[in-house]
């Protein structure tokens, strides 16, 4: 079986984008303005031509926004067949429709199409790439790269197909940061990846506390904004608090609202056991490597 990983000639090759829709153009602008030449193919021709002047148009302010490494600005190049767009790139990036069948036949022929060591990433939000390889052979160089509203925010997802050779999603978290990206490993297969999945509880109570008429938006919206604008990310802010008590405030809603999953309460027991409480100890999720991967 082939060992794949970022190929150590990627500074000279090409980005290939199959999709040139809004993330598409976008995924495309963000590697010429790291200096990758790009290529990008639509099914619609007038899809395609307005993606490449959006890119020329464009990379000037994301180079400013995402203050990549590379001295020079990558060309963008519109091409009428998906096998011009893949021919000697290094990574090809599927940015289509949200449609199963139409990304598993996708694979397929990139499968066949790409060169043999080009790296194949998916920036489905939704369809893990477990499910597209079906008719893949080297299934070894699929994984989804899950990029966000480029350039204002720079994050990307990377989750392996399952069988994604570990030497290509430690490349691409080597690789990416150059380009201004900042690369996040979800560590298992999970729908809605990382920060969707956290968005999808904090929309679903957002909504649930103007529905009972707890607030109103605007309220919501206000408090918001007072309680992220210090920027402490939510772990660390539980470690201030306390583990102990934040266990306590779990129980409560708990009690109050039946079905509430019992696995966040068991990773608080199984800490606080330990006698990690966060701050007040000296260490929580934080203070100890392990307490990461629990």
């Amino acid at each position: 079986m082939t060992a794949y990983t970022v190929p150590s000639d990627a500074c000279r090759r090409p980005i290939a984008i199959d999709g040139a829709g809004t993330i598409g153009r976008q995924i495309a602008t963000a590697y010429a303005a790291g200096g990758s030449d790009v290529r990008l193919f639509d099914l619609s021709q007038s899809q395609r031509e307005a993606a490449g002047d959006y890119v020329r148009e464009h990379v000037g302010r994301f180079r400013t926004k995402l203050n990549p490494d590379g001295p020079r600005t990558g060309r963008a190049t519109v091409c009428g067949s998906l096998d011009e767009a893949v021919d000697g790139a290094w990574m090809v990036v599927e940015a289509i429709s949200e449609k199963l069948e139409l990304k598993q036949a996708t694979f397929a022929l990139l499968d066949e199409t790409a060169d043999d060591d080009a790296i194949l990433a998916s920036n489905s939000s939704s369809i893990p790439t477990s499910q597209l390889v079906g008719s893949v052979r080297h299934r070894e160089r699929v994984l989804n790269t899950h990029y966000f509203m480029l350039p204002d925010i720079n994050a990307v997802e990377l989750m392996s197909c399952g069988e994604t050779d570990e030497g290509v999603i430690t490349g691409l978290m080597e690789e990416i940061p150059h380009y201004g990206l900042a690369p996040f490993r979800v560590r298992r297969e999970s729908d809605g990846f990382i920060f969707n999945r956290i968005w999808a509880a904090v929309k679903r109570e957002c909504l649930m506390v103007v529905q009972e008429g707890v607030a109103a938006p605007e309220d919501v919206d206000e408090m918001w904004k007072i309680f992220t604008s210090p920027g402490i990310p939510p772990f660390r802010f539980m470690d201030q608090v306390g583990l102990d008590v934040v266990l306590d405030i779990e129980e409560h809603y708990a009690s109050v609202r039946p079905g509430l999953p019992e696995g966040p309460r068991q990773l608080l027991k199984m800490l606080i056991d330990e006698g990690r409480l966060g701050v007040k100890s000296g260490r929580g999720f934080y203070g100890d490597p392990s307490v990461v991967r629990a």
